[in-house]
């Protein structure tokens, strides 16, 4: 087992004849982490296209729709502040597993869905589930990645996450505009993939060792270590400006594809939507080998041009500016993203990996959050197209202040 760090030899090394439970090679579970991120963000994205058909079959307001994704991101923040730090202390294929199963558990609940209470119910399991998750398999994909110098840890987090959000927008559109049992079939898909996964928790080589202090990690706290201090403040700018983009893409986007640009067709919204973050991935993976501030200030640039384009096409309602507009802006997500969660991410020892991500992801789901449920609230009041107008001005302001920002300090060196 040469080239393995020492505490991976402790507890996940392959036993044979022992009767242990053999562990994958560190290659094969990296991947198996990538395409567990994937699935988890796809979960989280799939109900977006599905939010028009839940309010007209159960006769619900965007007021009420606005709290239905407000408690999602209201549970997700208080696991990340809870259990986002455990991982560090019990090691993380236990928390990874209950997470799954927790998540399993969500993606049942929405298939038995008959009313706005089992949406508010699973979108709060749901949320947990995801918090409790997101840091664990952050910190997992940099503590298996190669020792090769490729940073493969944080770009296939940033793509996976993206491309997850777009697989589950996508596949989720399409079910409902094609398939049988539409609004049924996406779940019942989740659920045997999250079952699977937490079985498959087994297999995963262990990188962290138990230590003390497991309970003290569950009282709720914001952790970056001291090293990693200075990089996380230069980086919330970003992360705010990017996810932002993302909490109006979600929120909204399908809404006024199907009022504002005329567009029934399931599919088409969830392909659009998917393109976003089709995007993202794409245009991550292209400039992964660039620096984490060349990719930061050509993506926030992006992102300005893209929420510009998006509000152009509320003004003119221009269907194709608006799809230009998307592309565009999810181009910029993907390396703005990539290029703070890597220049902060690596900065943390192993015992402090998922702690940071976790502040990380609190960060971002505030940012993508919070003016979102308040973009739901202003919708009842002034109607869907002034405040998509006004949502992605507040984007593109924000986006350019960030990006005058990185300029004036690379500039300064």
């Amino acid at each position: 087992m040469t080239g393995l760090p020492a505490t991976s030899q402790r507890v996940g090394e392959r036993t044979g004849l022992s009767g242990a439970v053999p562990t994958l090679s560190r290659t094969a579970g990296f991947w198996v982490v990538a395409a567990t991120v994937t699935t988890l963000l796809a979960a989280s994205s799939a109900p977006s296209p599905l939010y028009p058909v839940y309010q007209a079959a159960f006769g619900f307001s965007s007021a009420t729709l606005t709290a239905i994704f407000a408690v999602y991101v209201l549970a997700l923040l208080l696991s990340l502040l809870t259990v986002g730090r455990l991982s560090d202390y019990v090691g993380r294929r236990p928390v990874l597993a209950v997470a799954l199963i927790v998540q399993a558990a969500a993606m049942a609940v929405f298939l038995g869905a008959d009313g706005v209470s089992a949406l508010v119910v699973a979108r709060i399991v749901q949320g947990l589930a995801t918090g409790a998750a997101v840091g664990v398999l952050g910190a997992y994909l940099l503590d298996l990645q190669p020792a090769d110098g490729s940073r493969l840890g944080s770009l296939v987090n940033s793509v996976a996450a993206t491309g997850g959000l777009g697989v589950g927008a996508l596949l989720a559109g399409l079910l409902l505009q094609y398939g049988p049992q539409p609004t049924r079939l996406i779940f019942e898909i989740f659920v045997i993939a999250f079952l699977l996964l937490a079985a498959g928790t087994a297999l995963l080589p262990e990188t962290v060792g138990r230590r003390p202090g497991a309970w003290a990690a569950l009282r709720p706290r914001v952790s970056v270590p001291v090293a990693a201090r200075r990089a996380f403040l230069r980086s919330t700018p970003t992360l705010v400006s990017t996810w932002m983009l993302g909490g109006l893409m979600l929120s909204v986007g399908g809404s006024l594809l199907a009022t504002v640009f005329d567009q029934g067709n399931h599919a088409v919204v969830g392909l659009v939507l998917g393109s976003f973050a089709g995007a993202a991935a794409l245009a991550s993976t292209l400039l992964r080998n660039r620096t984490p501030q060349f990719m930061t200030s050509l993506g926030t640039g992006l992102l300005v041009a893209g929420a510009g384009a998006v509000a152009l096409s509320v003004v003119t309602v221009s269907w194709p500016v608006f799809v230009v507009g998307t592309v565009v802006a999810g181009a910029g997500f993907g390396p703005a993203f990539l290029g703070a969660f890597r220049s902060v991410s690596q900065l943390a020892s192993d015992h402090e990996r998922a702690g940071l991500i976790s502040a990380i992801f609190i960060v971002s789901y505030l940012a993508f959050s919070i003016p979102a449920v308040l973009a739901g609230i202003l919708i009842a009041v002034v109607g869907l197209a002034p405040t998509t107008l006004g949502y992605a001005g507040l984007v593109t302001v924000v986006a350019a202040a960030t990006l005058v920002d990185q300029l004036v300090a690379r500039r300064r060196g």
